[in-house]
């Protein structure tokens, strides 16, 4: 189930993110799965401020809880929230939407963003990038989907400590040239 946009040049390059960083290096055991069945949403939005954002964010959760064969969707957002510290601030509006719409522990919304930063850590740090996408986005996912695939994967607190491994290893500067590449789709 793909979007009307998906051959927007962002979600081509978000596409290419996925393909070649996320299911080729593993980074998410889940992923392949869902992106061979065809069952990622890939969708870009117009949005130029967050009011804006807000509405195709709500505009997404009502269609996943209308089309629940849609596992997931990934909400590209290139024209706004450039950058990262407002971006994790919208996460908190984001959230209380959740909350509003009463679909807190229905949904869950995951972060990436071209400058993603996890706390303690420095700008260039590898194991950054396995938030690092080309774009901003918010990833819409199904929290009864997420137990059940948990669930069924042994060790899941290892996929980040394997992960930090992973991309520390590829280092910074491929990792770089990597996302570069994916977002020259």
């Amino acid at each position: 189930m793909t979007a009307d946009n998906q051959d927007v040049p962002a979600s081509r390059a978000t596409r290419a993110w996925i393909e070649r960083v996320v299911v080729a290096k593993n980074l998410c055991p889940f992923a392949k799965r869902e992106l061979e069945q065809d069952r990622v949403r890939f969708v870009t939005t117009q949005a130029t401020d967050e009011e804006q954002l807000l509405h195709a964010l709500h505009a997404e959760l009502v269609l996943l809880d209308e089309q629940p064969e849609v596992e997931t969707t990934l909400l590209i957002h290139p024209d706004v929230l450039q950058d990262f510290a407002a971006y994790n601030q919208f996460l908190n509006l984001a959230d209380e939407l959740l909350v509003e719409m009463d679909w807190e522990g229905v949904y869950q919304i995951a972060s990436f963003h071209p400058r993603y930063q996890f706390g303690g850590t420095d700008q260039d740090d590898a194991e950054n990038y396995s938030n690092r996408s080309p774009f901003p986005m918010l990833h819409l996912l199904r929290e009864d989907r997420i137990e059940l695939a948990i669930a069924s994967y042994p060790d899941v607190a290892q996929i980040p400590v394997r992960n930090i491994a992973l991309l520390r290893g590829i280092g910074e500067a491929q990792l770089k040239a990597l996302l570069n590449d994916c977002s020259a789709q």
